[in-house]
């Protein structure tokens, strides 16, 4: 692509979101039921452009689901392949609040890991396979909404 319209970057434009594995003392994870496609998924959003990484996981998952959480650690990089979203995928631990429906949830659920790998595509299943995965390092994975699009990347 070139340069030639002053408007337009010369490197493409990637969308940065996060989302947060919210995991409880028994084992049960955090999930919502996305207002716009019905998927289940982890919580979280659109990292704002002033927004400090971690906050911005406090703030989406606070927003989705009513639960007040602490960001742990970084758990996986995910890339959508096919609409250029990065995800950042942190550990979260519930530190507050009560499940609520937002604009953005038609559900909230803890479900069990075993649950979560049923109910999820595996692009989003894999989250929160690889953040309850605690001796990993940070997964860097690549998707196309649904599917993985390659192995593991660490």
């Amino acid at each position: 692509m070139s340069n030639s319209d002053p408007q337009k970057p010369s490197t493409p434009l990637h969308s940065v979101s996060v989302a947060g594995v919210v995991v409880r003392d028994d084992g049960r994870v955090l999930v919502i039921r996305r207002a716009d496609n019905g998927r289940w998924e982890p919580p979280g959003g659109v990292l704002e452009l002033d927004e400090a990484i971690e906050d911005g996981v406090v703030r989406e998952v606070y927003e989705e689901t009513g639960i007040k959480v602490r960001a742990e650690r970084l758990t996986g990089v995910y890339k959508n392949m096919s609409i250029g979203v990065v995800a950042l995928v942190f550990l979260c631990r519930p530190e507050g609040g009560h499940e609520q429906l937002s604009d953005e949830s038609t559900a909230v659920a803890w479900l069990s890991p075993d649950e979560v790998v049923t109910a999820m595509n595996e692009a989003y299943s894999v989250r929160i396979t690889d953040a309850l995965n605690s001796a990993a390092a940070p997964m860097i994975r690549a998707h196309d909404g649904r599917n993985l699009t390659e192995p593991a990347g660490n």
